[in-house]
This record gives C-alpha cells, sequence and structure tokens, in this order.
C-alpha cells in the first residue's frame, strides 16, 4: 500500500486515538437510546443502525460536489458501493447483538475483524499468513470459545448471549469485507470524504425501509433518543469510523488495527460508568485472550495489508 508521506506520524497517530474514543462511545449510545425509548426489539435496532447512517450521510452532503468523477480507476464506485452493503449489515447485526449479550462481549467479537481480514486477504489476495498471525487467530479463536461456552446472564441486557455473541461475530465479518473493499476503493481513486459519503449513502438507503418490516416507526420517541440518534451519527461514525478509513491509507494498517482494539477497553469501561455493567469472568477472560490474539495476529501481519 502507497502511504502517503507528508503526513505526520503524530497527526496519524492523534487522528486513531480520537478515532478509538468515537468508537468508543457506540455500544453506550445504543443502550441510552433503548433504555430511554423502552424498546428492546430488532424493530428498534434497525431504526438506530438507519438513523444513524442516514444522519451521517446527510452531514456528508457537500463532499459529493467535490468527488472528481473523472479521474476515478474503473471499480472504484463499485467497490465503494459494496463496502456500504457491508457497512449496512455490520450495523444491522452488531447494534441488534446489544440488545442480547453484553457491551463487553459484543464490542470484544465486533473487534476480531483483523483476524478475518487476515484470513479472507489469505484466500481472495492469495496472501500467505506468517506463523505469528496463525498462531493469534488460534488464540483469538480459543478466546472466542470461553465467551461462548461461559457467557451467562451477567446483565438484565444478557436475554440470549448465544444470539447476541452471534450477530457480533457477524458485524465483524461484515465490517472486514467494508475494511477490505474501502481500501479498494481508495486505491481506486477515492479521497477519504468522497468514499465515505458513497458508502455510507448506500448503507443508509439499504438501511431505511428495513424497520418498517418489523412494525417499527421512526416517530413518536422521547426527544432525547433523537438526541443519541444523531450523536451516534457524529460521534462513533463520522469522527470514529472516518478517522479509521483516513489513518489506514496513510500509515501501516497494523498499527490502525492495534489501535482499533482498544475500543472494547473504553466501552466496557464507559458500560460500567453509566450502567454499572460488570462483565462475567468468563466474558472478561475470554476477552484478554481475543484481544490478545487479535494484536498476534495483526503484528504478524505484513504492513502492506489490512
Amino acid at each position: 500500500m502507497q502511504h502517503s508521506n507528508s503526513t505526520s506520524p503524530w497527526l496519524v497517530g492523534f487522528v486513531v486515538f480520537i478515532g478509538v474514543i468515537g468508537v468508543s462511545t457506540g455500544a453506550i449510545l445504543v443502550r441510552l437510546a433503548t433504555a430511554t425509548a423502552e424498546i428492546n426489539s430488532v424493530g428498534f435496532s434497525l431504526v438506530m443502525s438507519a438513523s444513524r447512517l442516514t444522519f451521517a450521510a446527510l452531514l456528508l452532503v457537500p463532499t459529493w460536489r467535490k468527488i472528481t468523477w473523472r479521474s476515478l480507476e474503473p471499480g472504484a464506485l463499485f467497490y465503494a458501493a459494496i463496502a456500504g452493503v457491508c457497512l449496512a449489515l455490520h450495523f444491522a447485526t452488531w447494534i441488534t447483538s446489544l440488545s442480547y449479550t453484553s457491551i463487553a462481549a459484543s464490542t470484544t467479537l465486533v473487534t476480531t475483524s483483523p483476524i478475518w481480514v487476515a484470513i479472507l486477504s489469505a484466500i481472495w489476495l492469495k496472501e500467505k499468513p506468517s506463523k505469528l498471525t496463525i498462531l493469534g487467530i488460534i488464540i483469538a479463536l480459543t478466546g472466542g470459545i470461553i465467551i461462548a461456552l461461559g457467557d451467562g446472564n451477567t446483565t438484565d441486557a444478557s436475554q440470549n448471549p448465544t444470539l447476541g455473541n452471534s450477530l457480533a461475530l457477524i458485524g465483524a465479518w461484515a465490517i472486514s469485507f467494508y475494511l477490505i473493499f474501502g481500501r479498494e476503493a481508495q486505491q481506486r481513486g477515492f479521497k477519504i470524504g468522497g468514499y465515505v459519503a458513497v458508502a455510507y449513502t448506500v448503507a443508509a438507503l439499504i438501511l431505511l425501509p428495513l424497520p418498517f418490516f418489523f412494525g417499527t416507526n421512526y416517530s413518536g420517541y422521547p426527544n432525547l433518543v433523537y438526541v443519541y440518534l444523531i450523536l451516534m451519527a457524529i460521534l462513533p461514525q463520522l469522527v470514529g469510523h472516518t478517522s479509521f478509513s483516513w489513518a489506514v491509507n496513510r500509515t501501516s494498517p497494523t498499527l490502525v488495527m492495534l489501535a482499533i482494539l482498544f475500543e472494547p477497553v473504553g466501552a466496557s469501561g464507559l458500560g460500567y460508568v453509566f450502567f454499572e455493567e460488570i462483565p462475567s469472568v468468563a466474558v472478561l477472560g475470554g476477552a484478554i485472550v481475543i484481544l490478545t490474539g487479535v494484536a498476534v495476529a495483526v503484528l504478524g501481519t505484513k504492513s502492506n495489508s489490512i
């Protein structure tokens, strides 16, 4: 991957740090919106997913005029649009997972994307994983098994940990494809603003009609719910995700992936502050094992691949 030499490492580090803080608020805002609306359903999870991406897409409308369509290489728009499809699936599954399992389990499992990116790169891009990466994958999968076997009803939110953890895992797979397709789109000429405008808009258009299939509407909630929805669009989406998309094209994706591992730590900390949610021993132990495995796998991944 070509990295921009004109970007200061300190600036990249600062942007990634801000990105981690941004994404760490995501799970908390979902829980706050759910608690305020007093609705815990798939339909409302889809309302949150669609609203988050719709607000983000609307805030990015001005960037459409700055897209230099003629400079895009063949396939750029296709990859940006497919990335949007993957992003829609990611949020639909991950946000729903928070209704069924703990914040610690959900955010840890969804952060396993580097593992799946390494596996996808090996299959699709024919990038042979190093022994260190393979070891990391084995460690992370072991951690996942620990959470799967030991995650009990430790909080009111853990209504169905197996379902919640499975949805979080699907969310991790979806975001892995999103990262790979997004990198392809940027390498084919998209600048970060234009790329996220296309991806977020496609994701929003896919998600917008889905709540109606579950008999759920966008109106009639307390005003505070809409404040949380707008904050979801600004903090974890525009600040968090966009920061990572920007940084991954300017430094080693390995470093960005390692930084993202701090999201479950930040989210779990905020979960304790806001909801006094303490992870079970199995979740805590499994999370530590998973994050260790992901870190090992990322360090074993060549810096020229995500």
